[in-house]
């Protein structure tokens, strides 16, 4: 079919290259001079287009469908403001690995600093946060310029898979007419006859990138095998994954072969799956290891993924007299104490099968058993505490057990994620479980969650906080446009309950109000807003009923439980000092 201009011929041939580099979806926001890529995916059979009114949810959505897929999903807006409004989603696809393709519609260049209406500079927008940017030149039938459309595409779909994977901007200069409006002569008559492959492209994408896996050499593997089998104490610690595929077979594979238990952060994708069964998780030691001053230190530490989210673990791993080895298949430096001692630049996956394939001698089955006792230890301590009272940390704890086999669970920042590691019991079920840990905002959390949940089939479960609520509304708006159903769980403490956490808490005022930030919002009225269901649960066995209840039903229930923040911190200090002494 012949482009009646050139716009249209050049939204059609970005379409084109993202389905054929394998972006399945796209979220549109609306605009005018974004029309010729709208129009183009909108038309695209391969494409499922996800519309949002809301520029700032459309790329959360987007970063959530990365998270949950590994596969980036293409963002499109209009020029001016609603490109700034992507910026969170990049910083967050940035510093947590997730592939995002953004495509911003521009003005002619021409028009930059000339006082046009809807006119700025997006040339470089997102800095270094990207991993690849580029404007594109402007629409011409013209058979190199094509090609080199279609090449910059195919680049800029590789790089947001690359290694570390993120963010990549394509900014997309448009004149006007931007509707597929018929122009004689605009492009001229033959031209794809003349042009095939740079007006039609061939088949699959137009430039094919073959990626291999970074693997240390035979000898390396060997040397850091020895310095393991010379160990009687040791640690696999894993934290956040970058990737929605976890190495659990491989990790598990070497923590047989080490005998070294697994610190499996609950974002790392090891708390959760059937290798619980037959590996050693720990999830309980956000508590015990606080305790742990007469424990010996660990002397081998091999460490996967980001950061880990518990403090009390990065403190103990900081004060520990142990060579580290942080692996990272970027060479990037993510263990922000500085006490670790190795970087080895290497895909964990291969890594870790390599070392239970070299390892001959476990470590000392005393260490092992410390921890394994300390776990066996610390979960009836837990239960217990919870069936004494209803806590935010009982609630993640009731979640993270009754979730369905499988499932997918989105956390938010800032007491869920930190809930669900210290309460959440290590399990057999097929769990995974998300969280915007990058750069731990709370701006997009509903809108991640549900772009993860569009990914999958599987049950979606959000536990969010009452301020991350209120931030997103705007998201609650996919459940109806972009079909996702989820069970969403609102604790309500009535502000920033993290800031009692901090010493800050002892200097009143300015802490209730300029911190801890009481809103007295009633959400019920969201229900009505946004088609959904709203209930408020009044006690734990309530709160347990409505939540299975929701889980074995369509549409998206929104279950609240109001609790006293600064009471549910003085509760996990008091099991905390419990869990330390007992341990």
């Amino acid at each position: 079919m012949s482009a009646p201009n050139r716009n249209t011929l050049w939204g059609r041939a970005i379409a084109e290259e993202l389905a054929a580099t394998g972006v399945e979806a796209v979220c549109v926001a609306p605009g005018s001079r974004s029309t010729p890529l709208t129009v183009a995916v909108s038309e695209h059979p391969q494409l499922e287009v996800f519309s949002h009114l809301d520029e700032r949810s459309a790329a959360f959505f987007a970063l959530g469908r990365g998270r949950r897929t590994g596969v980036p999903t293409a963002l499109v807006c209009t020029s001016g403001t609603a490109t700034a409004n992507f910026h969170p989603a990049v910083l967050e696809a940035s510093e947590s690995r997730v592939p995002l393709l953004a495509l911003t519609a521009d003005r002619p260049p021409e028009l930059r600093d000339s006082g046009a209406n809807q006119t700025t500079d997006q040339t470089d927008l997102y800095g270094d946060a990207v991993r690849y940017h580029r404007t594109l030149p402007e629409p011409e039938p013209e058979a190199r310029k094509l090609r080199s459309l279609r090449t910059t595409v195919d680049r800029a779909v590789a790089e947001t898979t690359g290694t570390p994977p993120g963010p990549v901007h394509l900014n997309v200069p448009f004149r006007k007419p931007l509707e597929p409006v018929e122009v004689p002569g605009d492009v001229p008559e033959g031209f794809e006859r003349e042009h095939p492959e740079a007006a039609t492209g061939r088949v699959g994408p137009f430039v094919t990138r073959t990626r291999g896996k970074t693997r240390l050499r035979r000898a390396d593997v060997e040397a850091l095998a020895g310095a393991v089998e010379d160990v009687d104490r040791g640690l696999v610690v894993c934290g956040p994954a970058d990737r929605p595929t976890p190495a659990r077979p491989a990790l598990s594979r070497l923590a047989e072969a080490t005998g070294f238990p697994v610190l499996a952060d609950p974002l790392s994708g090891l708390r959760f799956g059937p290798h619980v069964e037959r590996t050693t998780v720990c999830g309980g030691y956000d508590s015990y290891l606080d305790g742990a001053a007469a424990w010996a230190d660990p002397e081998f530490v091999l460490r996967f993924g980001a950061s880990p989210t518990s403090k009390t673990l990065r403190k103990y791993l900081a004060a520990a007299d142990a060579r580290q080895v942080v692996v990272d298949p970027a060479g990037g430096w993510r263990e922000a104490e500085f006490t670790a001692t190795d970087l080895v630049v290497a895909d964990p996956s291969p890594l870790a099968d390599e070392l239970a394939a070299a390892v001959e001698d476990g470590g000392s089955p005393d260490w092992h058993g410390r921890f394994a006792g300390a776990e066996a230890d610390y979960w009836p301590l837990v239960a217990e505490a919870c069936e004494e009272r209803l806590f935010e940390g009982a609630l993640l704890r009731e979640v993270a057990r009754r979730l369905p086999d499988p499932a997918t669970l989105f956390v938010s920042n800032s007491m869920p994620v930190r809930d669900l590691d210290r309460f959440g019991r290590p399990r057999a079920a097929d769990v995974r479980a998300f969280g915007n840990r990058g750069v731990s905002g709370i701006d997009g959390v509903t809108s991640t969650a549900l772009g993860a949940g569009s990914a999958t089939d599987d049950p979606l479960v959000l536990v969010t906080g009452d301020l991350a609520y209120y931030h997103d509304m705007n998201g609650l708006l996919a459940l109806e446009r972009c079909g996702v159903d989820a069970t969403v769980v609102l604790v309500n403490n009535d502000g920033g309950g993290i800031f009692h956490k901090l010493p800050v808490e002892d200097f009143d005022p300015p802490f209730t109000e300029q911190f801890k930030t009481p809103h007295g919002l009633d959400f019920e009225g969201t229900g009505e807003l946004y088609d959904l269901e709203f209930a408020t649960a009044g006690s734990r066995e309530d709160f347990v009923e409505r939540f299975e209840d929701s889980l074995g039903r369509e549409g998206t229930q929104v279950l609240e439980v109001e609790t006293d923040g600064e009471a549910s911190h003085r509760f996990r200090e008091q099991l905390h000092d419990r869990v330390c002494d007992a341990i």
